[in-house]
């Protein structure tokens, strides 16, 4: 959706396995969900709910604090349903009170308009920068009092579930 391009089941479990000893990028499989089923440890994995990804980087060395974000609904019958804009405040909130994430940035395809609206409209980023050249639009928020607040609103639903390699 912002500029992960889809992975094969092996790939994501090869991205994975190289950043969980990464400290500067963050990565979280996206799972579908039955609204009407708690979710049980031994769901998490059910290989057959990989519908995406969201992930953040650390990678400004003026601004070790600011985290680029990226989000990949691959399944198309899970888009344009909210599922992005869930896990993006997930993500967020985490970044926020986890990392100490005070600035976030994204950087989109031009022609991406739902991202762009995601972001514009539902979590408040501003535009910064156009690329002509690489075809991107450049957005940017900042971590305030407000949204610490509505990240932690909109994520209170969620439970931090223990998950354990084997």
């Amino acid at each position: 959706m912002t500029g992960s391009e889809p992975l094969s089941l092996d790939e994501e479990y090869e991205m994975q396995q190289s950043w969980r000893n990464d400290n500067d990028k963050c990565t979280f499989i996206v799972l579908s969900k039955d609204p009407n089923t708690e979710v049980k440890n031994s769901d998490l994995r059910d290989t057959s709910r990989m519908i995406g990804d969201v992930n953040f980087y650390l990678n400004n060395t003026d601004n070790p604090h600011e985290a680029e974000l990226e989000v990949m609904i691959a399944e198309q019958q899970y888009a344009g349903k909210g599922v992005a804009t869930e896990v993006l405040h997930l993500m967020m909130q985490y970044a926020v009170n986890d990392i100490g994430v005070d600035d976030f940035v994204v950087r989109i395809k031009d022609t991406n308009n739902a991202s762009i609206h995601i972001f514009e409209n539902k979590l408040g980023f501003k535009e910064t920068e156009r690329a002509p050249v690489f075809k991107e639009v450049t957005l940017r928020r900042s971590v305030c009092d407000d949204l610490k607040a509505s990240l932690n609103q909109w994520t209170s639903h969620a439970n931090r579930i223990k998950y354990a390699l084997k």
